[in-house]
């Protein structure tokens, strides 16, 4: 590479992703330098500098490898820093106090990368046919007859985000809603509804969920016998009176049991009455969560949704075919998958002593239909972190059973994306003043109307209507970004005004820093006749990496492509999420030293002007792939 005084630097074509050419190729040059220099398969430890002063990298290994080598560490790197090659992407290396390797990046191979990131799709090439995989992601997780609440934000918010990123990344992604919508719980509200239906007290055409949500407790009240009750009574002969009142109760539950034992066969054998009533149910029930979901802006379908009733004619043959291949046993009369070899303890249950099935059983039939039906070569589980024993006896309970297995041999990865509690700021789990869950519509609800105001407060010009479009994007996006940029294994704290402030970490913030690059960009064109189009493709201006805040923006955009990956691989949004908050950070500090449209040098404001397209097609990226709304104004 070379630089010219007379212009800006050309840039020759890359073949390889940008964050290749520089960190990857000085790790490669390091290694052959250690080959030359020292004992092979030597580990050069290359770390990003922690301390811009001393260079873009460092390498430390010299600390430990020169004692090994019986001679000083200084003089262990003189031997590294002697067969190094990297006059391509780095100025000369130069050794610091007892022997650490500082290394500082050529702004023309800066320049280069970035330029490479910016003509292609942000540094992201497709994966080849044969490593493009088919994902299938379990999200949002809704049962029959309830409302949605902050416990389904995180399901629903995370294994969105994580269907986007790996989406973003090219590979096939499959969204699937998990909808509790089978078993004596549905049969008991569903009995209820189509007793009080035919009794003239429920109209179906007119049912709401709020109504159905009573119901549904109104049942279970009708079906909790107090069978402890009655033997207390009993035991020390309380009276006639109790007697009376207790067995009543009792007998009016068992009652009520008995009416939903047979709805639920009715409903097994397809009867019309019963299953008009069931269908009812779960159109109230499933408009009103994609209804929540498409405020949240998270991309959850009736076409993505499977519930357990789909499964309920493939739990009997399954448990059959677990104990015909010795998979599973019977023991005292339940059925179960031992789990030793895994070294899982606890044996997985697949079907109770009365011949119930459970959550597990439906679950190993859904990830048989996952892996070896839709073809996933990844199965990734958006649920609560309380669940991790049975994902993981699920888990290994499939693989044992030959579930898990794609068609070329190998199993599929099977990954919970476990996640912690939201919590209320007394540090108690987030609810109501009266100690109910806070519904999700509730949620959102607030958090647009919160932001209303802060948008008014922040821009009062604004039109009534984009006001309201604006502040929908920025409750939302509050809502979504403190979810996901806290680490998901992790409980967190719910917080209004922290989630809401239009500084720090927040998504408000981030979406803020896009409309500072946007407004640039749109003076560029009214005020100076520079068209953003005019700052990408063949006749782009060439890029000027020259003020220390420009090289600190440019490092930080270079990182996207690895960070989104590593994010995808770890299921881990809150790795994009810090990104991106660094981005827009190395953002507003060049924003505040380097002058763009104010400086004199036309070919130093067309390079700034790139910097600053290239970051907002960056930020619009990641905004995107977590699901939060990009703006143009605030």
């Amino acid at each position: 590479m070379q630089t010219t005084s007379a212009g800006p630097y050309t840039v020759p074509p890359m073949q390889s992703g940008p964050e290749i050419i520089l960190s990857e190729r000085l790790l490669e040059a390091m290694r052959h330098a250690f080959g030359a220099a020292l004992p092979p398969d030597a580990d050069p430890l290359l770390a990003v500098s922690k301390n811009p002063e001393f260079g873009d990298f460092q390498c430390n290994a010299a600390m430990s490898l020169g004692k090994a080598m019986g001679i000083s560490p200084r003089a262990a790197a003189e031997r590294i820093v002697s067969a190094l090659n990297i006059d391509d992407v780095a100025l000369p290396a130069r050794i610091a106090g007892p022997g650490f390797i500082n290394l500082t990046l050529r702004p023309e191979a800066l320049a280069s990368a970035l330029d490479a990131m910016d003509d292609g799709a942000l540094g992201l090439p497709p994966p080849p046919p044969g490593a493009r995989e088919t994902i299938v992601v379990d999200l949002c997780g809704v049962n029959l007859a309830k409302q949605m609440h902050v416990g389904h934000l995180r399901a629903t918010v995370i294994g969105d985000a994580l269907a986007r990123i790996w989406e973003r990344l090219g590979h096939r992604v499959i969204r699937q809603n998990h909808f509790g919508d089978w078993g004596l719980p549905i049969a008991m509200v569903t009995e209820r509804v189509k007793r009080l239906a035919e009794a003239g007290r429920v109209d179906l055409d007119s049912l709401t969920l709020e109504d159905l949500e009573g119901h549904y407790r109104a049942a279970q009240r009708d079906c909790d016998a107090d069978e402890r009750g009655l033997r207390a009574v009993e035991r020390f002969g309380l009276g006639p009176k109790a007697d009376a009142e207790v067995r009543t109760q009792v007998e009016g539950a068992r009652e009520a049991t008995a009416r939903a034992r047979q709805a639920l066969v009715a409903l097994q054998a397809h009867e019309p009455g019963h299953v008009r009533v069931w269908e009812r149910i779960s159109e109230v029930t499933l408009a009103a969560c994609f209804e929540n979901c498409r405020r949240l802006h998270a991309t959850v379908t009736r076409e993505a949704t499977a519930g357990e009733s789909t499964y309920a004619h493939e739990l009997a043959p399954l448990v059959e075919d677990l104990l015909a291949r010795r998979v599973a046993e019977v023991d005292d009369g339940a059925v179960i998958v031992r789990l030793d070899e895994f070294g899982i303890k606890e044996p997985c249950l697949v079907r109770k002593r009365d011949g119930g099935f459970l959550y597990a059983t439906t679950d190993m039939a859904g990830i048989r239909r996952r892996v070896q039906g839709l073809g996933a070569d990844r199965a990734i589980y958006a649920v609560d972190a309380r669940q991790s024993l049975h994902f993981r006896q699920v888990f290994a309970a499939s693989k044992k059973a030959g579930y898990a297995r794609r068609a070329g041999g190998s199993d599929a990865t099977l990954l919970h994306a476990a996640f912690g509690m939201v919590l209320g700021e007394d540090g108690r789990p987030f609810k109501t003043r009266s100690g109910e869950n806070v519904r999700l519509s509730d949620l959102i609800d607030e958090a647009i109307a919160r932001a209303e105001l802060a948008v008014a407060q922040k821009n009062p010009d604004l039109p009534a209507d984009e006001r309201r479009a604006v502040a929908e994007a920025v409750g939302i996006g509050a809502i979504k970004y403190i979810d996901l940029s806290s680490d998901r294994s992790k409980d967190y704290v719910f917080s209004f005004d922290r989630m809401l402030a239009f500084e720090g970490n927040t998504g408000p913030y981030l979406q803020y820093a896009l409309v500072r690059v946007r407004s640039i960009l749109r003076k560029a064109h009214l005020e100076q006749g520079i068209h953003e189009d005019s700052l990408g493709g063949p006749g782009r201006p060439g890029l000027l990496i020259a003020a220390p805040e420009e090289k600190t923006l440019a490092l930080a955009a270079l990182k996207f492509p690895a960070t989104l990956r590593g994010a995808g691989e770890a299921c881990e949004p809150h790795r994009l999420c810090a990104y991106l908050y660094e981005l827009a950070s190395a953002f507003s500090a060049f924003f505040a030293a380097c002058p763009v449209l104010s400086t004199p040098d036309e070919r130093v404001k067309r390079s700034r002007l790139r910097l600053c397209r290239l970051t907002g097609r960056i930020l619009r990226d990641g905004l995107e792939a977590l699901g939060l709304v990009p703006l143009e104004r605030m």
